[in-house]
């Protein structure tokens, strides 16, 4: 892979790619250094970070950033960005979670998100988006690049570039944890995950592949994946992909809309090997996912859903960090 060392700032011609994406994949690591790999919305921070968000209600994906920094982002999904033949973009970042202000990041994550996915709020009345506290109020994850790999596409057949920070650069801090432990999981992972696997392997568009590199990033790549084999999966691995030990894993399939109204995800986790049959994934299980699916009827119904399990937890977690649950102020 052809290295480019840069003093200051990443890669310019980039930036639209992060601009533009409506997702990207995050990857953060479990205590146990297990990768989990779930779809988020990206944001161009003010100080050349790349943030995404995660709800105060489920705060998992920023606690498990606050114990170890090392995540990344895969940006390898063109689909209602405007640039189909946008490249594929890995970036592995130190991530700092920002949660000693609640109101502000709400207040921010309303103006972007709406400016960013018009179409999720088109038509819904003030007063309804006003009671989804459950879902805007929310923490940051702040990620400074770390180190950049990009590709043609999303086949990694041809060599890529990679981009490395300036390894003197100081690396922020998270803000400090609240107190108390953290809330157990909200949604329960689905008991019948195979036959849920093998239809989301047939019909989704994406699949990305995550494990944990040599220095302790994730890794997560785009990969062709293959029909359930009784619990494997087997993977097509473009030639450019950088090293990916043997070891835990996962493998996330998703898809949405244009407009990004409606969203299907499915994380599995397991172990990682390359054996003689090619690249495998060997399943353990599936981790409980949010998709939001059917008519428009239909993933409202779920959206409030959800916010019925959701709305109970917003107080505790709020008084954990010694603040008021935020108002949510919709311009």
């Amino acid at each position: 892979m052809q290295a480019e060392r840069a003093t200051a700032g990443w890669p310019g011609d980039l930036r639209p790619v992060f601009e533009r994406a409506l997702t990207c994949e995050y990857a953060s690591l479990t205590r146990a250094g297990a990768p989990v790999t779930v779809p988020a919305t990206p944001y161009l921070g003010s100080a050349g970070t790349l943030d995404v968000s995660t709800g105060l209600s489920y705060p998992a994906k920023a606690e498990r950033a606050r114990r170890n920094p090392k995540v990344a982002l895969l940006f390898a999904d063109a689909i209602g960005s405007g640039a189909q033949d946008a490249p594929v973009v890995l970036v592995q970042g130190h991530a700092a979670v920002r949660d000693a202000d609640l109101q502000a990041n709400t207040d921010r994550y309303i103006r972007l998100s709406i400016a960013k996915l018009p179409a999720a709020v088109e038509g819904q009345p003030k007063a309804v988006l006003r009671r989804m506290v459950f879902y805007y109020a929310r923490i940051w994850i702040e990620i400074t690049p770390v180190r950049i790999h990009w590709w043609p596409d999303r086949s990694l057949s041809g060599e890529g570039q990679v981009w490395h920070a300036d390894p003197g650069a100081e690396l922020p801090e998270s803000d400090p944890a609240p107190s108390g432990s953290q809330p157990p999981a909200w949604l329960a992972p689905p008991q019948h995950w195979q036959e849920i696997a093998g239809r989301a392997l047939r019909t989704l568009p994406f699949a990305d592949l995550t494990v944990v590199g040599g220095d302790g990033y994730p890794v997560c790549v785009p990969v062709t994946a293959g029909a359930m084999e009784g619990d494997e999966v087997a993977l097509q691995i473009g030639a450019g992909a950088p090293g990916l030990p043997p070891g835990p894993a996962c493998l996330t399939l998703h898809g949405h809309d244009e407009a990004f109204t409606g969203q299907e995800n499915h994380t599995l986790v397991g172990t990682f090997a390359q054996g003689e049959g090619g690249p495998r994934l060997r399943v353990e299980r599936a981790l409980a996912d949010w998709s939001i699916t059917g008519n428009r009827l239909r993933k409202g119904v779920g959206f409030l859903s959800k916010g019925r399990t959701l709305r109970p937890r917003l107080k505790a977690e709020a008084a954990r960090r010694g603040q008021a649950v935020p108002r949510v102020n919709i311009p």
